[in-house]
Formats: C-alpha cells, structure tokens, sequence
C-alpha cells in the first residue's frame, strides 16, 4: 500500500515539475500583445512560403530542408566532427544564401513595396490560378506547332506549369489572350512586332510575349542546336516548365523539359508531352479529392459510433 502512494506522490511531483516548466504558457501569462505577435509570424511565414513555392527558389529551399534534417540526425546520434563542420560553416553558409538568393530577394522587396498591405492582409493565395491548360489548348498548342514547322517559321512557346515565370514574363509585353493557333502563328510570323523571344503560356492563356529566356551553359548540347534551343533547355533547368520549339532552318517541332531536349517530334509524340503535364495535376487533384473523402468517411463513422 506504502509503494502505491510513493508511485502516485512521484508522479504527481513529476506533473508538477512540467507544469512548472511550461508555466510560461499558461492563460495568466497571455496577453493580447503576445496574440498580436503569433498572427503577425504567422501571416509573414505563410507569404514567405507562399512566395518561395512560386519561385525557382523553391527547388533550392528543398535542398536546404535536406541538409537541416541531415544535421539533425547528425546531433541526434551526436556525430560531434559532423555538427563541428556545421557551425564552423554557418557564417560562410549565410553569406552563399544572400549571394543565391540574391534576384529573389530582391524581387520580393520590390513586390512587397508595390503591394497593398490590407489587400495582402486577406489575400491567402485564392486568387493566383494554377490550373492547367484544357484539351482544347492541347490540340490549338499541336496545331500552330505543326503548321509553323511546315512553312519553317520559327517559335518557342514556354508551358508554364507550378512555378510561376513572373520574372520572365516581365522582360516581354503583356497579351493575357485567350491560346489559339492563329495568334500563335500570328505572334511568330516573320517581320510581325512579337515575333522575336518566347511566349509563356499559363493555362489556357498567353500571358505574355517577346520574353528573354536564361541560356544553357551545358557543354552536352549539341552544336547542331542554336540560340532557340539553348534558351529552351535554359528555362527548363530553372523551372519546371515545358518548352515547345519550332526550328526556323528544318521546321523540326522539338520539346525541352527538366534539361533535356526531345527532338523531331511528330504530333502525337508533341501531344504525349503536354498529355503528361496536363494528367499530372488532374492525377494530383484526384489524390486530394480521395484524400479529402476519406476523411469524411472516417467523420461519419465516428459520429456513427
């Protein structure tokens, strides 16, 4: 009976213990200003991520999470010559993510000068369309393709996909019309104003045309392919975009994507492409419609019981 009350006295002790710690929690210790503060890291946190998902700084950001879950491990299982090499580097490792991040950053602050701040304030991201394009865009995108290759009228056309190309969408002119072959064999059609630079479509939409895009430096490129194909492969490694070009001296209809190029594709081997990007967002909505219904089961199966 004795031991029973000293468990009971211990763990009441050790209840108390913690309690004390985390007394700084407790409502007594909250004030509105602490409220105040939580909503305004929180609303910051989110724009910050927000704005670094739609930017080539996302994939960089990724490989940042990896090298911090490394360390983690590394302190866990306590690699002392591992989290040595850490903190000596992380001076030098700040200095690298100004230098990298150098364009975002910024961008961002040039955004977030420009931005209202109560429009930002309620703004969480419901306004920005990410859909992907349609069949019909589909079939208008293999048309033009095709008939520029024919008549060997030169094109690039940049399918914009999940991050967002703002920043080379601004060193062209604006359009924002709805995608058919005729503006596409419009825009492009020799001594036209628009014909020089890439366009980027987002959606079923041009949004915008005569843009610049990065270069390549990959030595692995053919000579054969010049500046057109260069920049291609160049927006696809820093994006996730697909590029569709259209050769002025062969008509060969090519697509470049991930850093590679497809060359002397056929309509149906152009149209296989965009299939692909197009099914994967409808692969990834149907997952969180499942997800979602799932969850709805397992609600009513607990309001059931």
């Amino acid at each position: 009976m004795r031991e029973g009350s000293e468990i009971v006295q211990t763990f009441i002790s050790t209840i108390e213990g913690f309690a004390e710690k985390l007394y700084w929690i407790t409502p007594q210790k909250v004030r509105i200003t602490d409220i105040v503060e939580i909503f305004i890291i929180t609303f910051l946190f989110y724009h910050v991520l927000v704005w670094i998902k739609g930017t080539r700084a996302w994939m960089l950001f990724k490989g940042i999470v990896v090298i911090l879950l490394f360390i983690l491990v590394a302190a866990v299982f306590q690699m002392n010559t591992i989290l040595w090499l850490a903190s000596s580097m992380v001076n030098v490792a700040l200095t690298a993510l100004a230098v990298i991040f150098q364009p975002e950053l910024r961008k961002a602050l040039d955004q977030l000068g420009r931005k209202k701040f109560v429009t930002a304030l309620f703004d969480f991201g419901m306004s920005q369309d990410s859909g992907r394009f349609s069949d019909r865009t589909i079939n208008e995108l293999v048309k033009a393709s095709f008939e520029m290759g024919k008549v060997k009228t030169g094109a690039l056309i940049v399918v914009e996909q999940d991050i967002v190309l703002t920043e080379y969408e601004r060193t062209g002119i604006e359009l924002d019309s709805l995608l058919t072959s005729q503006l596409l064999i419009n825009i492009f059609e020799k001594n036209t104003p628009l014909h020089d630079g890439a366009i980027i479509v987002r959606g079923d939409r041009v949004v915008a045309a005569t843009c610049y895009l990065p270069l390549s430096d990959s030595m692995a490129i053919s000579k054969e392919l010049g500046t057109r194909h260069r920049a291609a492969i160049g927006i696809s490694e820093v994006s996730d975009s697909l590029t569709i070009i259209v050769s002025e001296e062969t008509g060969a209809v090519s697509v470049a994507k991930t850093g590679q190029i497809f060359r002397d594709l056929d309509q149906d081997g152009l149209r296989e492409h965009l299939k692909i990007i197009q099914n994967a967002e409808s692969e990834q909505s149907r997952l969180q419609l499942l997800q979602r219904r799932l969850k709805d089961a397992k609600k009513r199966r607990k309001n059931t019981d």
